[in-house]
């Protein structure tokens, strides 16, 4: 369970008077979800030290103050339960319009998501898995402790190919010129690099700027500007050339794909987590359970009307 960390500041009262922080919370009469069982615990109490949880008791409950170093929370028979994980979200791209993002001030783009960012641990979500966007600042940020927010495990930009999902170029800026760079791969939000050796290129630069794992596209999608769901992208080899650089560097390539071809395709080249997939086969599913290959669904729900207009390109797709 991650706790946002707490500072105490000292109090001023004509002179500057010492004030010991914390090093332990308390949480009294809290009823536990442990993410395993259906029930609720019985009333307990949580002593947490540092961020390890160091003992968990049930009743009866104390009722004398804890020692000087440990900060009371009365949970008035509340619950408690682990911090939630997103394993599938863009906090850049999910906050602001994509084009808002691509056209708008980036220091005004930076503040909103760090709402943004806020507004999800106080949801519940100490962590998420950010696969795609510039948020290596915000992550340095929250890190810091100069904004509150969830651990972040970055990709980076989107690498995709020209005219695949991560390609946000109007029409007009085709033909493209050699060598030149667009708004959205000058503030980090994709990279365009359409041969193996620019993919491995792009993938290490990645990889050095922070990347926990690399987002390639393999597949078209529904928000797409060019590609239909069913297009496949990149070669085995230009997928293969990202997979071995991060295995190199200790981590691994995740792709987007839906389809079972760009799915084989992307496990053929040593991919090691599929996100999305919603149109794979029975074939398909066991080859990615016998190569032991993650499955990230980012399932969608029907709670909300479509984004996209009814008999819109989109929407069709």
């Amino acid at each position: 369970m991650l706790l946002p960390a707490l500072a105490l500041a000292p109090a001023w009262a004509g002179e500057a008077a010492a004030t010991a922080t914390p090093t332990k919370i308390l949480f009294r009469n809290v009823r536990i979800f442990d993410g395993q069982h259906a029930e609720l615990s019985a009333p307990s109490q949580v002593l947490v030290s540092g961020n390890q949880i160091e003992r968990i008791s049930g009743p009866p409950l104390p009722t004398d103050q804890p020692p000087a170093d440990t900060l009371l929370i009365e949970g008035a028979g509340r619950t408690l339960m682990p911090g939630l994980i997103d394993a599938h979200t863009h906090l850049m791209f999910a906050t602001v319009p994509q084009m808002t993002l691509l056209t708008a001030d980036l220091g005004h783009v930076n503040i909103a998501v760090a709402k943004a960012a806020t507004d999800m641990l106080l949801r519940g979500f100490t962590s998420v898995r950010d696969l795609g966007g510039p948020v290596f600042g915000l992550k340095r940020g929250i890190d810091q402790g100069l904004v509150p927010g969830p651990r972040i495990w970055p990709s980076g930009a989107f690498i995709s190919q020209t005219g695949g999902h991560g390609d946000f170029r109007q029409p007009t800026d085709f033909p493209a010129k050699p060598g030149d760079y667009t708004y959205a791969e000058r503030i980090g939000g994709t990279v365009i690099a359409d041969n193996a050796d620019t993919v491995r290129m792009r993938t290490r630069e990645l990889l050095a700027l922070g990347a926990s794992q690399i987002k390639l596209m393999a597949g078209g999608g529904v928000a797409s500007y060019y590609d239909p769901l069913d297009v496949t992208q990149y070669t085995v080899q230009e997928l293969q050339a990202a997979a071995a650089a991060a295995e190199n560097w200790g981590t691994y390539v995740t792709v987007h794909a839906y389809t079972p071809k760009a799915l084989r395709q992307a496990i053929a080249a040593g991919v090691k987590c599929i996100d999305h997939g919603q149109l794979l086969d029975d074939a398909t599913a066991k080859l990615m359970a016998e190569k032991g290959i993650w499955w990230s669904l980012q399932p969608f729900t029907d709670d909300q009307p479509s984004a996209f207009p009814e008999g819109s390109a989109n929407w069709q797709k």
